[in-house]
Parts: C-alpha cells; sequence; structure tokens
C-alpha cells in the first residue's frame, strides 16, 4: 500500500504543480525513451502488454507491413500496464517521447488534454465511415465542454463473470446475482474455492468495484459531473456488501493482486468465479482445456438497481511534441480500416467502439470453434449494454481520471472490508477524497 501511495502522490504533484501545462523546472531525464525521434520518416508508438499475446504479435507485423509501404520505421514498445500512467506522466512532463501514446483503463485522454492534438477530425471520418460510435467510445477521449476529441477510441474490454460451472453446481446456486454471488461463494470458499476479485491497485478492481457501486445504485458523480455524489445511502450498503463478500467468500490474498492474479488464480483450479476480461479464459485454455471447458461466461451479477460493470478504456493520443504527427493520424486512419483484424487477433477480446466495425453475429464470439459449447462468448457480442465507463453516469473528464488514478474506490472498499473503517466511515473518506479532487478541476 504505501509504494502505490507514494506513485501516486508523484502523479498527483505533477498534475497539481503543472497545472496540465509543462512546468519551467528541469525536465526528468527519460532514459526510458528508447529510440532518438530524428526525423518524420520515424514512427514509435508505445502501448501496454496485451493479455493476449498473440494481439501484441499481430499488432507489431501490422505496423511493421504500414511502414514499409510508407517508407517509415515503426518502433513499438510494449510496457506492462501497472506502468502506463506514470510513462505517461514522464513522457508529457519531459516533453518528449513517443508519437503515439496508448492508454488502458483511465487518467490519460482528459488529464493530459493540453499535451494532445486535437484528433476530431479523424474520430467524425471514422464514425462517418463505420457508424455511430458507442457510449463507452464516446467516454474514451470526448470533451463535453468544446465538443472535441483528445483520443482516438480502440477499443473497451468487458468484465463478464467467469464461473466454475461444476462447482456451482454442486451447491445449487448460479452466480447470476451479486447476493448469489456471495452466499454461494461462502459454501465454496468452505470447500476450498473462494470467489476471486482483486482489491488491490490496478484496473481490475478499478472496473470491477464501480460495477459493484453502481449495481446497487450508487457513483461517484452526478450525471452532468458537476457534483461528487458518493455519500449517500447506497454507497454505504455496496461497501458493507463488499466488506461481507470479502469476508465470506474471498481469500485475503486479494488485497495485493494485479491485473494478472485472477487470471493465473482462475487457471490454476482453485478459484470458482473471477469477474475478468476474456483473457483470462484463453489463458486457462491453453494451459487446461478440460477446466476452461468447464469455465462458462456470463453477464455480471445482477444488483439491487441494476445489471451493470465497468469497461476498460483502449485509445490513442497523439502528443503535441511528436515529431511525426502527420504520420501517426495516417497510421490511425490505415489502423481503423483494418480493425477486424485486429478483433480477431485479439481472440474477441477487443470490443468495437464504432457501430458498423465488427457487425453481428461477431466472429468468435457468436461461434469460437475452440470453445465448448462454441457458442459459449455469445453473451459478449452485446457488452456494451451493460459495460460503462469510469465516469458513469456522467462524462469522463479529468477529475474522473484523478480518482481513478488514485484508486479512491478501490480503498473506500477495501478499508471497510479489512476492518479499518466502518462502511460509513469508509464512505465519507472517499467522498472528501473525491471533492478535493473535483474541487481542484472545478477551479482550474
Amino acid at each position: 500500500m504505501d509504494t502505490g501511495r507514494r506513485s501516486r502522490v508523484t502523479r498527483r504533484r505533477f498534475v497539481q504543480q503543472a497545472g496540465l501545462a509543462v512546468a519551467a523546472a528541469p525536465l526528468i531525464s527519460a532514459p526510458f525513451v528508447t529510440r532518438a525521434l530524428a526525423d518524420t520518416k520515424t514512427l514509435t508508438i508505445v502501448q501496454w502488454s496485451h493479455f493476449v499475446p498473440e494481439y501484441d504479435k499481430w499488432f507489431d507485423a501490422f505496423a511493421k507491413d504500414w511502414g514499409d509501404k510508407n517508407n517509415v520505421s515503426v518502433a513499438v514498445d510494449h510496457i506492462p500496464v501497472g506502468n502506463i500512467a506514470a510513462r505517461a506522466a514522464a513522457e508529457a512532463s519531459a516533453g518528449s517521447g513517443h508519437d503515439i501514446f496508448g492508454w488502458n483503463g483511465s487518467g490519460g485522454a482528459h488529464l493530459y488534454r493540453k499535451f494532445l492534438v486535437d484528433l476530431t477530425g479523424l474520430v467524425e471520418a471514422t464514425e462517418k465511415k463505420y457508424g455511430k460510435i458507442s457510449t463507452i467510445g464516446r467516454q474514451i477521449g470526448y470533451n463535453q465542454d468544446d465538443k472535441t476529441w483528445s483520443a482516438f477510441p480502440d477499443f473497451y474490454i468487458s468484465f463478464p463473470s467467469m464461473y466454475r460451472k461444476s462447482m456451482w453446481d454442486e451447491i445449487g446456486i448460479t452466480p447470476d446475482t451479486w447476493d448469489n454471488v456471495r452466499k454461494g461463494g461462502a459454501k465454496l470458499k468452505a470447500k476450498g474455492h473462494p470467489v476471486g476479485i482483486s482489491l488491490g491497485h490496478s484496473n481490475d478492481p478499478n472496473t470491477t468495484w464501480r460495477g459493484l457501486l453502481w449495481a446497487f445504485g450508487g457513483a461517484l458523480q452526478d450525471e452532468a459531473g458537476k457534483n461528487v455524489v458518493l455519500d449517500k445511502k447506497e454507497t454505504v450498503e455496496a461497501v458493507k456488501f463488499a466488506a461481507a463478500l470479502y469476508n465470506d467468500a474471498m481469500t485475503p490474498e486479494v488485497l495485493s493482486w494485479d491485473d494478472s492474479s485472477n487470471n493465473r488464480y482462475l487457471a490454476s483450479g482453485i478459484g470458482s468465479m473471477i469477474i475478468n476480461p476474456i483473457s483470462a479464459y484463453r489463458t486457462f485454455q491453453k494451459t487446461n482445456p478440460k477446466g476452461a471447458d468447464d469455465t462458462f461466461v456470463m453477464m455480471p451479477p445482477k444488483g439491487p438497481a441494476r445489471q451493470i460493470m465497468g469497461g476498460s478504456a483502449e485509445y490513442y493520443g497523439i502528443w503535441n511534441f511528436a515529431k511525426n504527427r502527420e504520420g501517426a493520424i495516417d497510421f490511425l486512419k490505415y489502423y481503423a480500416d483494418h480493425w477486424p483484424e485486429a478483433f480477431k487477433a485479439s481472440e474477441g477480446y477487443n470490443n468495437p467502439c464504432f457501430a458498423n466495425l465488427v457487425p453481428k453475429p461477431m466472429p468468435i464470439l457468436s461461434s469460437d470453434p475452440t470453445s465448448t459449447p462454441n457458442d459459449k462468448l455469445m453473451v459478449l457480442q452485446g457488452s456494451d449494454a451493460w459495460s460503462a465507463a469510469p465516469g458513469y453516469p456522467g462524462p469522463s473528464w479529468p477529475a474522473v481520471d484523478e480518482v481513478y488514478n488514485d484508486f479512491v474506490i478501490c480503498d473506500m472498499m477495501a478499508k471497510a472490508a479489512v476492518g479499518q473503517m466502518s462502511a460509513e466511515e469508509s464512505v465519507k473518506w472517499a467522498a472528501k477524497q473525491a471533492e478535493a479532487v473535483f474541487k481542484k478541476w472545478q477551479g482550474s
């Protein structure tokens, strides 16, 4: 916890002191910038290391092929997903780095708006060509105040429930509601098969606990994005439930999990249920096909108010200090025209943000020859209906992204789960943290 808190303070201090305009203080030396951007015949891209390795292999080959056709040397750097926020802060502070920056989760397009090229023309042209952009796609990089786009929506990641059917059949419960997850999870924990939902600091818990909060009728902000609305009865009930779920149905290990931990937990054969993108299922297929056949995919659990889950936003920004802006825009245009190839390379993990990019029935999700039964993933075709970006029910904007990067919602749940605070105290603490962030941005 302490190490993560120190890293958050560093990012917060950058945002506060720089005011999202590069300060005149000495620039950070950047040994991590691996290639000199010498001329416009070079294009550099950084993005997170995909949880479906085959996608990275495809993307690297795709980018190289585009470069060969256009006489551009393309270099793609893949870094751990947990390093994205710190790398973005460092490149923005240094005013030097990659041409194209790929974000995962949140905390990019809005926080670094003053450092990014306006991509409104590119997004509108893509929407005209491939259909209306989805609600979650719009929240990724859209600036509601002046109707511009600071980033190009790539895809979103849905978080369905994955459960071991034989284990849940044995106790006669289906984990289709949050209440059933707790009750059934308690029975399965007694049998040595706890539920696994991270309470650590990473994208997975940031999305999952928001989903539970919304399912109970709570939210971080109102629809207009003007006010923090955490300190309400619905939030308290959600936190009380999260604490009960942790204590009754989960293992203490979840307090320190990262984004790959629940993947390994499912593949170990111990976990009875996780909430995660299908990368966990794909990993299980490769390591234990029989166990994967017993793993079923369903919509996230239904709560007292609604059935909903957080979605992880993926998008590309072009720095305004990029050495090859024109090449970066041309590459993203070309990439959009070949997006169905990216979808297939991700094995159905990457979900489209534009309506007609991958028409239904969608390949892989509607019928997957590697799955038993082959329609196991069909529910994911409609995941945009139950997936939401971090600002739900309001817009995404810098305050929302900073609260996300500071793991306020995760810590609100964890503090109550381990008994550090009561549910009421934890909610008031989180509301105070969020209100300070909102006040700062509303006054900027």
